[in-house]
């Protein structure tokens, strides 16, 4: 089975073509008064890349110069690496009504610079996965921008690393709060599976060995380690996995690119990262027509 990254828009939802609707109707929800200027001449402009990435949101951009009647064709393909070499590289062209074109240019723009920066930092993450030899499951997590997850998910996806779940109907986590207002971790695992059935897997967040081992005895499919320091992380892992090899481990908490080597263990399933959609720099793009 192909693993090129083109097949990754195959995943998209029917409903993300109204996202971009929506990305639009924010940007221009009036009057267009800088397409009144430049008017319905027939016209094209590049799509430069400013700094080293990966490219990554070509069927959103694709999708968004649609619906505003323009279309693109590609240079360079999504997955790949732009070396920018401290100037500019062109990535596409983009074709159609001087005013349409620029109808687009923004919200295109954000959209990959977003796209493109978490995929940057998931392909490290992933090229620092096979530098060490680490057989486990580098992951995102839910702290994504609302309205924008498909998108950031996305990225993680190109740059090669795990989603972890979409959303809340995906896998059934019972972090610190759940546990609390269930009244211990046995309650809530009871009543996760009561509703969850056989389909859905049970992870919940423990703090100690303890909490994890009665995580297990109650039924979780997956315990999460929460903010153990790596040594105490890689110790109980291996003494987990000893004892019950069925369940998955994961580690997670305040993860970085810079520190999640020191987390890289047999013994750990998941290392997930709240870093891979937070604080990410964006890769720069311009669109600019050409004269």
């Amino acid at each position: 089975m192909s693993t090129s990254t083109s097949n990754f828009a195959h995943l998209l939802p029917p409903s993300w073509k109204t996202s971009v609707a929506a990305w639009l109707a924010e940007d221009i929800p009036s009057f267009d008064y800088g397409g009144f200027v430049v008017g319905d001449k027939d016209d094209s402009a590049t799509l430069w890349c400013k700094a080293n990435g990966v490219l990554a949101g070509v069927p959103f951009v694709d999708e968004i110069f649609k619906q505003v009647d323009c279309r693109v064709e590609w240079i360079a393909k999504e997955g790949e690496f732009i070396d920018a070499k401290g100037g500019k590289v062109a990535v596409a062209k983009v074709y159609g009504q001087a005013r349409n074109l620029l109808l687009g240019e923004r919200t295109a723009l954000n959209l990959m610079a977003r796209c493109s920066g978490i995929a940057t930092r998931a392909r490290r993450m992933a090229e620092l996965k096979a530098k060490h030899g680490f057989k486990g499951v580098i992951a995102g997590t839910r702290k994504t921008t609302p309205g924008f997850r498909h998108v950031e998910k996305y990225g993680m996806l190109v740059g090669g690393v795990d989603q972890h779940r979409m959303d809340l109907s995906s896998m059934i986590m019972l972090k610190d709060n759940h546990v609390w207002s269930s009244g211990s971790i046995t309650k809530a695992v009871q009543k996760a599976r009561q509703v969850g059935g056989f389909a859905l897997k049970i992870e919940v967040e423990c703090r100690s060995i303890a909490e994890a081992e009665e995580a297990i005895t109650a039924g979780a499919d997956i315990v999460m380690l929460d903010n153990f320091k790596p040594d105490s992380l890689k110790t109980a892992a291996v003494d987990l996995k000893a004892r019950y090899p069925h369940v998955l481990i994961e580690g997670s908490g305040g993860i970085t690119e810079e520190t999640v080597a020191l987390y890289f263990s047999p013994g750990v399933d998941v290392l997930s990262m709240g870093s891979l959609t937070q604080g990410v720099p964006f890769i720069d793009f311009s669109l600019k027509i050409n004269v």
